[in-house]
């Protein structure tokens, strides 16, 4: 239990037996993905709905095997960390488009589940959670942008004793409900959307790590075994880029999340966990993000607070935050835990764009540990600009991606001076 590898819940539920070969013949398409996580099925699922079905997706080892696969599951709203980091980039207007779609992922998540007959466990029900007095205030201007975008959602705001209500932990002074919002078993979503895509046409191969890219009209992605020649490109590595295209490289550096399933527990203790039977996550700069499973195992995860290190006992380590919120939980066993890295942008926004000088070379990265909504929102922005182009993905495009200086040898070192920063910065915007 103390490795970061990709035994976890999710692949001990994972509900679709899919497999796909290894690449060992030279292909032709349109478009060629490399990765095979949300970001890569995503978007290559949005341009087949397009019609552009000719889409190959290399993965270098399995589906899922990065973060879609090692995440907590949460379908929560918004597309990155605080929008107020790119409005001096975008503006008012286009701080009014990124509020827009910001409230999409959720939706898009649930018409594809109905659209394909994906069996993912989406259940309904979100919870924001404020420790503190400066933390309700956030949530009183998050309950009033919400109820702006969803007025037909339930959405309420709870204090004191009330918090009971939404969840059962007395270390909360406010809770945000939010119904519109959930959890999802990320993997079957993911296989879900890969199977959705091979019905489309595309062709999919795992075990296929890329060694070397060849730009030009024609690009040229060759593996060890096979290549593919596409008019397009699209990287879609997030935390496993691991320097092939420096051109992105430079733009994210990696830290790590750790997760722990409980043994299964009573309906009982379940509910008392969880009224709303939904996720959660409470505000601060590095949250605490956690909810019940399916299969009534208690689902807990989150990262260091200021230094950045793996823990030696990731289920000890684990343990030791779920219990400062469910004290009564001191007698659960804990069944798994793992961890893994997540690729962070310096303004913890996720990233998009072609390669300079590279109009056909497209990318996606840097979620910053929130990936699994706005991946869905994300990877429809960028399908647009990979296809027919839009307003939208000029704009998300058009914001500046910072080189982080330091970030190979001095990674440890960068990313706690970072989450200080982060933390530090947590008293001014209501989220310490």
């Amino acid at each position: 239990m103390n490795r970061l590898d990709s035994r976890n819940y999710y692949t001990a539920t994972r509900k679709y037996d899919l497999a796909f070969p290894r690449l060992t013949q030279d292909l032709d398409a349109d478009v060629v993905v490399i990765g095979g996580g949300f970001s890569g099925i995503n978007t290559a699922l949005e341009l087949a709905e397009k019609g552009i079905t000719n889409i190959v997706v290399l993965e270098a080892r399995h589906l899922g095997y990065g973060g879609t696969g090692r995440n907590g599951g949460q379908v929560m709203a918004g597309i990155g960390h605080d929008l107020e980091k790119v409005k001096k980039h975008v503006g008012p207007k286009g701080m009014e488009t990124l509020f827009g779609i910001a409230n999409l992922g959720a939706g898009i998540i649930r018409d594809r589940i109905a659209r394909y007959g994906i069996d993912a466990d989406f259940r309904h029900g979100y919870g924001y959670l404020a420790f503190n007095e400066r933390q309700e205030q956030t949530l009183k201007t998050w309950l009033a942008e919400f109820k702006q975008v969803a007025p037909d959602e339930d959405i309420e705001l709870v204090s004191g004793p009330r918090v009971q209500e939404v969840v059962g932990s007395t270390a909360y002074r406010a809770a945000l409900k939010h119904m519109g919002g959930g959890h999802v078993h990320s993997l079957n979503l993911l296989l879900g959307e890969a199977k959705a895509l091979t019905g489309h046409g595309a062709r999919i191969f795992e075990n296929s790590p890329v060694i070397a890219v060849e730009y030009g009209a024609r690009i040229t992605v060759r593996t060890n075994a096979g290549s593919v020649r596409a008019t397009k490109l699209l990287w879609a590595c997030d935390s496993f880029l691991n320097r092939m295209e420096p051109a992105i490289a430079a733009k994210t550096i990696n830290t790590y999340a750790f997760q722990m399933a409980t043994e299964p527990l009573p309906d009982e203790l379940c509910l008392k966990i969880s009224p709303i039977r939904g996720a959660y996550s409470d505000i601060r700069p590095v949250i605490d993000y956690y909810r019940v499973t399916n299969e009534n195992r208690l689902l807990f995860g989150a990262a260091t607070d200021f230094v950045d290190y793996v823990p030696g006992d990731l289920a000890g380590w684990n343990r030791a935050r779920m219990l400062a919120i469910f004290p009564y939980l001191a007698d659960v066993k804990i069944e798994l835990a793992w961890g893994g890295p997540m690729a962070c942008s310096a303004n913890l926004f996720p990233q998009i764009g072609s390669l300079p000088g590279r109009p056909n070379a497209f990318y996606v990265q840097g979620y910053s540990g929130f990936g699994v909504t706005p991946s869905h929102i994300v990877c429809k922005v960028l399908a647009e600009g990979m296809s027919e182009g839009s307003e939208r993905y000029d704009l998300m495009s058009s914001i500046p991606h910072i080189d982080i200086v330091g970030k190979e040898r001095l990674r440890p070192a960068v990313m706690s001076a970072a989450k200080t920063w982060h933390q530090l910065s947590g008293f001014f915007n209501g989220r310490r």
